[in-house]
């Protein structure tokens, strides 16, 4: 017997008990829900390819934003040379300071290490170059007393310093390289503290304190610029040997005096270094100002001064001379500096105005609209004088030039300029 197939659309509205209009009804029900699916999957067969190609394209372009922005922060990048340990490491990273990148990179620094430039430095440049020297063991000899440690120090005082010692100006340090070494009792550099005498002296009534190297009154006064006059009078006597009680009177008798502390600017020693990017620089040897003083002879009228003459200047604290390493390596978009025809005396000056406009970012545009490395306002400038200005920096620098020499008379003045105002 053949089976009829019935429809379970057919069926909707049947019911047990149901009228004949209730029936009627049920029937047109079903047919018309019937049709009505039918008309929805009859279009959804067309759907399905179209999600499927909205759905790829959506894929292509959240890869395509990924893509670019990835290749947007790879051009961000800035690359760093790294010297650590006998090797030379090159990798690129976003704009940090050197102690985030050596512990990004896992280079630990060990006691008495020195990094050049420093922990803090920004780096904010492409060939941006970090130098880490590994300490050295040392010994450091104050009073016959002895102290070893670790340095990488470039100097016998800031060994001493990284040591632990406390230094005067006017104390001498001597280094020398330990040959002996079962003598010694190191492997490394011996650095020895000679100490300054402290003494009280006595300048035309006001007490100083003061440290020296000298011997006698004698040396001490020809050390510290001392010149007698013949109203002047030193006591004790020149040949008098110097101890640490010993206190020194420079009197003159009958005039009226007069003294200032003055401070004695101190004193920087710039070495140049090739393995440092121009622009960044380091400490190697903290320095201090001095102090003197200088005593006048006053003239007086009625009790009232009218003039004073210069009797003496003593110094009673040396200066120490400070020294700073600077960068002078030219690698990457610096060295466009000498293609564009720019004077090596002027360098540092582009380096400063260059830094500070773009970070030497060639592409740099503000949200003003200033545009390139010296950020020409507007942009339109410099498009006009360089037409691919993104990837030209010889031009733009040419260009750059061609401003600082016409409106500040060279780079030296915009140096100046920029300083000043802020901006050029």
């Amino acid at each position: 017997m053949r089976e009829k197939r019935i429809d379970p659309l057919d069926v909707i509205g049947s019911a047990s008990g149901r009228t004949a209009s209730g029936a009627g009804f049920s029937r047109r029900l079903g047919r018309s829900f019937k049709a009505g699916m039918q008309r929805f999957f009859g279009i959804h067969r067309l759907m399905v390819p179209a999600a499927t190609f909205v759905l790829l394209l959506v894929v292509t372009l959240v890869g395509y934003v990924l893509f670019t922005n990835d290749q947007a922060r790879a051009t961000n990048a800035l690359v760093v040379i790294v010297n650590h340990d006998d090797v030379e490491q090159t990798v690129p990273t976003a704009p940090t300071d050197v102690r985030s990148l050596l512990k990004k990179l896992d280079i630990r620094m060990g006691p008495g290490d020195v990094v050049e430039p420093s922990m803090d430095a920004r780096i904010n440049q492409d060939d941006f170059r970090i130098n880490v020297y590994r300490a050295k063991p040392v010994e450091v000899v104050d009073n016959g007393r002895k102290t070893f440690a670790f340095s990488a120090a470039s100097t016998p005082r800031s060994v001493a310093k990284q040591a632990g010692a406390t230094l005067y100006p006017e104390d001498a340090l001597e280094t020398r390289p330990v040959t002996e070494f079962l003598k010694d009792g190191t492997l490394g550099t011996t650095v020895t503290i000679k100490r300054a005498m402290p003494v009280t002296m006595n300048l035309y009534g006001e007490t100083v304190q003061l440290r020296t190297q000298a011997k006698t009154v004698g040396e001490l006064l020809k050390e510290r610029g001392v010149k007698l006059e013949k109203d002047d009078s030193v006591q004790p006597a020149a040949d008098t040997k110097l101890t640490a009680q010993t206190q020194v009177f420079l009197l003159r008798q009958g005039t009226k005096i007069a003294s200032e502390t003055q401070d004695i600017a101190m004193p920087v020693e710039v070495i140049q270094d090739p393995t440092l990017a121009m622009g960044t620089s380091a400490v190697r040897q903290a320095g201090s100002a001095g102090q003197k003083i200088v005593t006048f002879q006053l003239q007086l009228q009625n009790g009232k001064e009218i003039g004073r003459s210069l009797i003496q200047e003593v110094v009673t604290k040396n200066p120490v001379k400070q020294i700073e390493v600077r960068g002078s390596s030219l690698s990457g978009i610096k060295g466009n500096m000498g293609l564009a025809g720019i004077s090596p005396s002027d360098y540092t000056y582009v380096d400063y105005v260059i830094t500070h406009e773009s970070h030497w970012n060639p592409a740099a545009v503000n949200a003003g609209g200033c545009a390139g490395l010296g950020q020409a306002c507007p942009g339109s400038k410099l498009a006009a004088a360089c037409p691919n200005w993104q990837n030209d920096p010889v031009c733009q620098l040419k260009f750059f030039s061609g401003y600082a020499n016409s409106r500040y008379g060279g780079w030296a003045g915009a140096y100046q300029a920029k300083q000043a105002k802020g901006w050029w």
